[in-house]
């Protein structure tokens, strides 16, 4: 073997022993957890993830018979993977509220939420109640889905709740002069915006359960940059050269979806953490615990988002003690 290929070889081999995985995992037999947007990328990678830890994993989906699709894959690849699909439109708080009913009918318990969905770069648009399509789908969304299920997690003990942020919340800020983005829309901006508000989301969020003395727990992470099909022009999938350059420069996204796993399950975590990639510019890489952008977590700005989440969803927390 010539030199070059034995240090390829080596490269990988390290690359796979290092790589921190779905093995490493503690055992989630009777666990239920829920991730929004699971049937495809780095949401279907981590229920898959998970299924493989004994959990049963509720894809909460906006097309069913995608999410049907996605958990037949599963339990093909995983042969005791008990997995459910419910429907939810995050950019329709009645198909919201409507999830959490349909969840509350089926289950008595809520161990981890995983808030993955997310929209990215489309034109400029309005969910179903008048927001800004990112924002309302990204941040509002989630935000009224977590305080509906909160009394949920409040009854299953070490629950805790992951909300995926990004990269893009750097340089990000939240206009609250223009949150429906009525008087201009840049689609970059108002994502950062939204990605932005959910670190500030999961952060607060953490905040406030340690100052009620609950013992659910909150926490944010990031894939780096993954290949997804979340990289779309508006509502077409992006051109056959874009997706060959994602496929080079981009980890793939069951590499993204680590972070995500790890925030759900490592025990060492005590909620507030931010997980992201560990390589150059938390791009690529295995999971560890990461520094936001400086300034980041302006308590005044955290604390407007939040009463203006809750006016804006109508959804209330209780943070009352069970």
């Amino acid at each position: 073997m010539k030199n070059s290929s034995i240090r390829l070889h080596l490269r990988r081999n390290f690359v796979n022993f290092n790589r921190w995985c779905w093995v490493l995992v503690k055992n989630l037999e009777g666990h239920k957890i829920i991730i929004t947007g699971a049937n495809s990328g780095i949401g279907y990678e981590a229920a898959k993830s998970l299924s493989k830890s004994g959990a049963e994993v509720i894809l909460a989906v906006r097309n069913e018979e995608k999410g049907k699709v996605a958990a037949e894959s599963i339990v093909k690849e995983v042969a005791q993977a008990k997995v459910a699909v419910i429907r939810l439109d995050l950019a329709d708080l009645t198909s919201v509220r409507d999830f959490v009913e349909n969840y509350k009918k089926r289950y008595d318990s809520l161990h981890i939420l995983i808030n993955n969905a997310g929209v990215m770069l489309p034109p400029y648009g309005l969910t179903k109640d008048g927001f800004e399509l990112q924002f309302g789908s990204n941040h509002l969304g989630h935000f009224a889905l977590t305080g509906l299920l909160l009394q949920l997690l409040k009854n299953t003990p070490q629950s805790r709740v992951v909300s995926l942020s990004s990269i893009a919340h750097r340089g990000a800020s939240i206009d609250f002069n223009n949150l429906d983005g009525s008087k201009g829309y840049k689609g970059m901006k108002f994502y950062g915006q939204s990605k932005l508000a959910n670190l500030l989301f999961s952060k607060e969020l953490d905040n406030r359960l340690k100052e009620h003395e609950l013992p659910t727990i909150s926490l944010a992470c990031h894939p780096g940059i993954s290949s997804t099909n979340l990289f779309k022009l508006g509502k077409r999938d992006a051109p056959g050269y874009l997706k060959a350059l994602m496929k080079v420069f981009f980890q793939p996204a069951d590499m993204g979806a680590l972070p995500a796993i790890y925030s759900a399950t490592e025990s060492s975590l005590n909620g507030g953490e931010y997980i992201g990639p560990d390589g150059r510019g938390n791009r690529k890489g295995n999971p560890t615990i990461e520094t936001p952008a400086p300034g980041v977590y302006n308590t005044e700005i955290m604390k407007k988002l939040w009463e203006v989440s809750e006016k804006l969803t109508g959804v209330t927390y209780d943070f009352s003690k069970i």
